[in-house]
């Protein structure tokens, strides 16, 4: 899966906890525990910064100047 891909879904994780989503949730003797929003706001900006420095549109941009003669 490439980044941006998983970027989508973190983005949705995040949504769907926002909105009410259910973070962990037991049936049973079994429980289940999703990422916390805390950890999906951080792998986000990871992913972010992946795809900013991807797509050459990040905050800092590499400038080559030359000298006129």
């Amino acid at each position: 899966m490439d980044t941006a891909n998983l970027l989508a879904q973190i983005e949705a994780a995040i949504s769907a906890l926002l909105t009410g989503g259910a973070s962990s949730y037991s049936i049973g003797s079994r429980s289940v525990t999703k990422l916390d929003l805390a950890d999906l706001m951080n792998e986000r900006r990871m992913l972010l910064t992946e795809v900013e420095r991807a797509s050459g549109s990040g905050a800092f941009s590499l400038a080559k100047l030359g000298r006129r003669r």
